[in-house]
């Protein structure tokens, strides 16, 4: 029999909007102990997750797996970049734009049990200049939604979209100069958002067609537009169809420079930050291991709206398998 690997569950008891208090007797319950050697941890204080990631490594944990939302994914992915040890992800943030995206399952007892059936993949991230992301980071309105969202009390997607509406009316786009393979071109944009993967969470696809195994950055710049437009931006953004929008440029590439006026807000992985005017957003291939489907090639099965629909009202109702709504 071949020799147990070493898992560490690294608990965010604050990420999403669910009780964690029972999460692990339901871990302890659910992974296999004859090929995981198990322990659980739960963070205390602000980057106490990047702390034990990172003592994690330096004692040859072979897994390490983040259980929260993106925020706490990003804080323990950044210790395992190029190294031996995989990511695991147990989503229970308030998007799980990550887990969407690699196909893990929402529900706790299945996700866990994708664990003990994944196998380790190579997959890309990013940079936004020295700060690790993994998902997407952006520029613009995001940017201004995920400050506020951050410093709100509530959790969730309806305090999310709460907070958006008031952004809404107090929002002046920017002109950005955008640099992508020697060719500079300046957009007043709603939002320039960089995706590694697709979507922010919770079903909003704002780069169609990244992948996190083709070494490629996916951009979506997405000028501003009126209130009547909102209707259908809404819905190309949920149906994975925004690049359809006239008003949206796609671009793909492995570098992005942005230049704005002045230093400013920005997000990564939905959480905020600010930093220089001048920033430069690249993908570094092939730099982290992730549990994963075994053979999973790095893109996301959107998930049409219907079952969006059912699933948001009650988190299990499953319903028949329909094409993909379009809105072009």
């Amino acid at each position: 029999m071949s020799e147990k690997k070493k898992i560490l569950f690294i608990i965010n008891p604050k990420s999403g909007i669910s009780n964690k208090k029972s999460l692990p007797r339901m871990i302890e319950k659910q992974i296999n102990r004859e090929k995981y050697d198990l322990s659980i941890e739960y963070t205390s204080h602000a980057g106490h997750a990047t702390e034990l990631a990172t003592s994690a490594v330096e004692a040859g944990v072979d897994v390490v797996v983040a259980v929260g939302g993106d925020g706490t994914i990003n804080e323990v992915a950044r210790c395992l970049v190029h190294t031996d040890t995989a990511l695991g992800v147990v989503p229970c943030g308030s998007g799980n734009g990550f887990a969407r995206h690699v196909g893990i399952p929402l529900d706790i007892e299945k996700s866990i049990d994708f664990i003990n059936k994944a196998e380790p993949l190579a997959v890309d991230y990013g940079m936004l200049n020295n700060t690790p992301f993994f998902c997407a980071c952006g520029v613009g309105f995001d940017a201004l939604v995920s400050n506020d969202f951050a410093h709100g009390t509530h959790r969730g997607l309806m305090s999310y979209v709460q907070k958006a509406l008031v952004d809404w009316l107090k929002f002046e786009p920017e002109v950005y100069e955008v640099i992508a393979d020697s060719v500079r071109k300046r957009y007043k944009a709603f939002v320039i958002a960089c995706g590694n993967a697709s979507q922010y969470g919770n079903n909003a696809y704002i780069t169609p067609f990244a992948s996190m195994r083709d070494g490629l950055l996916s951009v979506s710049i997405l000028e501003p537009f009126t209130a009547v437009e909102v209707p259908l931006v809404v819905a190309q953004l949920f149906s994975n169809t925004l690049d359809k929008n006239f008003r949206v440029t796609t671009i793909t590439t492995h570098k992005l420079v942005i230049k704005r006026k002045k230093a400013g807000l920005v997000h990564y992985d939905g959480e905020p930050a600010v930093m220089e005017a001048n920033l430069e957003i690249k993908i570094v291939p092939d730099g982290l291991k992730v549990l994963a489907t075994p053979g999973w090639d790095g893109t996301c099965e959107p998930v049409p709206l219907h079952r969006q629909f059912f699933e948001s009202i009650t988190g299990t109702v499953q319903v028949p398998e329909l094409p993909l709504f379009k809105f072009d």
